[in-house]
């Protein structure tokens, strides 16, 4: 079996991944989407301060990371959850349980959950959709503004860690370095709502606005197999699903509705080029 040694494996195998996405739905060189993207930067305040809005959004959750280390705002709520749950998520995991699936799933999991986020920028900067690109960054934003509460207040145990369920951790079969790694990106107890749920089904809601049947297959494809993971890989619980998929559905549909106001209202300063020409018209009248 495939085994991921380091997040430096990760990084490369993402950043690899992604680019084959690109060229797939773009028919253009990855590069040169790069390219792309790096003058929108440099061009486009509006489309850099969105970028950067959503890049601190994901430091916000490295903070609530840091701040739960040192204080314990509220109970663990794992029993609960099981209490209404009881072994669903273990007999579903035994039922599917094989080693070639689980090395598919981790990839899916850790691999192209995020090359679909970056893909998805490269996409809409490339083609010029710029109202999805902006409502990315608002889904985004707006995903991990309302999970990362219900993780400091809700705190909910991954499935694999509540031991009277018996599931195991499958991605340690793969990935036997996740702990000490990956973690430090995910709480352990930072299960409900799923993230990996909710984002996914944003990042597709939104594909589906986009021109592209190709785009539209493989943002669906991947959330559809992003949900089946975390259950077979022993993560999460049916209920983090369940608010993933309502917080990804409220987050994706609130950021088109934010970016398409946000082109509609004009300008409330004209541009230097309306000014002179407003200018000239108004010399010539005279």
């Amino acid at each position: 079996m495939f085994v991921f040694q380091s997040m430096n494996h990760v990084f490369a195998f993402t950043t690899i991944t992604a680019m084959i996405m690109l060229v797939w739905v773009l028919r253009k060189n990855p590069l040169m989407v790069g390219v792309d993207f790096i003058k929108h930067m440099f061009t486009s305040r509006k489309y850099m301060l969105h970028f950067i809005g959503m890049i601190a959004i994901l430091y916000l959750n490295k903070l609530e990371l840091l701040l739960e280390a040192h204080y314990q705002f509220a109970k663990d709520l794992t029993s609960k959850v099981y209490a209404l749950e009881g072994n669903l998520v273990y007999h579903f995991q035994s039922f599917f349980e094989h080693e070639a699936l689980t090395a598919i799933l981790a990839y899916v999991y850790i691999i192209v959950f995020p090359a679909i986020l970056v893909s998805s920028i490269g996409i809409y900067t490339t083609t010029r959709h710029y109202a999805l690109y902006y409502a990315l960054c608002y889904a985004v934003m707006l995903n991990y503004l309302i999970a990362i509460p219900f993780y400091l207040f809700v705190p909910v145990n991954e499935v694999w860690a509540f031991e009277p369920i018996g599931v195991r951790f499958l991605m340690l079969d793969v990935f036997p370095s996740f702990e000490d790694s990956y973690r430090n990106l995910s709480g352990l107890d930072n299960c409900f709502p799923s993230l990996h749920t909710s984002l996914s089904v944003t990042l597709a809601i939104i594909a589906w606005h986009h021109p592209s049947r190709l785009w539209k297959g493989i943002a669906t494809l991947s959330a559809v197999t992003v949900i089946f993971s975390i259950f077979y890989l022993g993560i999460h619980w049916v209920t983090d699903m369940a608010g993933g998929l309502i917080l990804g559905t409220f987050a994706a549909f609130t950021g088109l509705r934010l970016a398409k106001y946000r082109d509609s209202q004009p300008s409330l300063v004209p541009s230097v080029r309306r000014m002179k020409r407003e200018q000239s018209v108004h010399e010539r009248s005279v």
